[in-house]
């Protein structure tokens, strides 16, 4: 998008167009006609930015409660953090009294709004212009444009600003566009843009702070003297962060589950017994499988390991948590294509939810393999037991 399209974008025509489209579902077949009908007034550069904005707000509304008037770019939006998310980070930073903030790596400023919005004033630097004018843009359509205030620099170039902590948000994907290969995420923190190791030279100056990184981050990589806390919404993986200084809990590892907020710590007794199945099992959210704590859940729920290197859990008798989803267990054997056939068909199963922990098999060629017929539901478990294919089949509890 180009500096005129911008404008065009928050000037009373391009607000009304955009506030016009909002009110009519917008979908791949409207899209041409829509199209057409705005070339008759627009250039193409201005018909390009309203419906780009259109699509990307339809696409932020699970991400964002104000989505439908606030600006993305595709790959702002992509590696902006959900709101919830980063609501629970900025209590952290408002918690400790921290205040002002540079974010560094802005984006389009969901991190930014929500510090500022739980009081912080906050200095958001980003290197692309656009992203630096919808980081304002969103923080105005949050009523908290008057604690923003946008820098547009080069994160690799400036000096440490005199601020009393950093956030820090890192691209962790390669650039990718019409000529290019798809995106890609990032393994190591030292191939990310700008890399990890930029917080070294501010932390003389700046020791109080925070890194978002993929939850997939190589522990080897985690730095000894942070935090690492990994974040779940609704059960779904969202990211980790490393936590610096002041911010920082006397936890090395945290799982934290939003929107509740639950969160367990290695500072928790763990165990790590094995043994077979028993009526109930487990399934750890992404977030206490990430941080390696399944050894601290298996101890609250005093359960036991299907197998030393396998994150499922087991009990005699049920007991609630929110950090695993629980299934009771009907039946267990070793693995053989024919006899799991049978099984379910004598059962009438004709519908199965597979998961896999430690199983090479491929879950959409078992499930065409088993010619399932009938009206009942399973879930079925493909792992492994003491170096043994098994299967578990199963219902969840509640």
């Amino acid at each position: 998008m180009r500096w005129e399209e911008w404008e065009f974008l928050r000037s009373p025509e391009g607000q009304a167009l955009l506030a016009e489209l909002a009110a009519e579902p917008q979908g791949p077949d409207s899209h041409l006609a829509v199209a057409t009908l705005l070339r008759k007034t627009l250039n193409a550069g201005q018909v390009a930015a309203i419906l780009e904005t259109v699509r990307l707000r339809q696409r932020a509304s699970g991400k964002f409660d104000l989505a439908g008037k606030m600006y993305f770019t595709g790959s702002g939006l992509e590696q902006a953090t959900h709101q919830t998310v980063a609501i629970h980070r900025a209590r952290r930073f408002s918690n400790a009294g921290l205040s002002p903030v540079a974010d560094l790596g802005c984006g389009i400023g969901s991190d930014s709004v929500a510090l500022a919005a739980l009081g912080a004033t906050v200095v958001a630097v980003d290197l692309d212009w656009l992203h630096a004018h919808m980081t304002w843009a969103n923080a105005d359509i949050h009523g908290v444009s008057s604690r923003v205030l946008p820098v547009l620099a080069d994160l690799t170039q400036i000096s440490p600003l005199p601020v009393r902590a950093f956030f820090f948000d890192p691209a962790r994907r390669t650039v990718s566009g019409p000529a290019l290969a798809p995106s890609r995420r990032l393994k190591s923190v030292e191939a990310y843009h700008p890399p990890l190791g930029l917080i070294d030279g501010w932390r003389p100056q700046v020791p109080h702070g925070a890194v978002k990184v993929s939850p997939a981050i190589d522990y080897n990589e985690i730095p000894e003297s942070t935090e690492a806390e990994f974040v779940s919404l609704a059960g779904e993986m969202k990211e980790a962060v490393l936590w610096y200084g002041d911010l920082r809990t006397d936890a090395g590892r945290r799982a934290t589950l939003l929107p509740g907020g639950q969160t367990l710590t290695d500072r928790e007794p763990g165990a790590k017994l094995t043994g077979p199945p028993r009526s109930y099992l487990y399934e750890p959210d992404s977030a206490v499988i990430r941080a390696h704590l399944v050894a601290q859940l298996a101890h609250q729920l005093d359960a036991t390991f299907l197998d030393a290197q396998i994150a499922y859990l087991t009990t005699p008798t049920l007991t609630r948590t929110s950090f695993a989803r629980g299934f009771q267990i009907e039946d267990y054997f070793p693995f053989q294509l024919k006899r799991l056939r049978h099984y379910l068909r004598d059962r009438h199963i004709g519908a199965v939810t597979i998961k896999k922990r430690g199983s090479p098999l491929d879950v959409d060629a078992l499930r065409r393999a088993l010619r399932l017929e009938g009206d009942d539901h399973r879930f079925i478990f493909l792992t492994q037991m003491m170096g043994q294919a098994t299967v578990l089949i199963g219902q969840a509890v509640g």
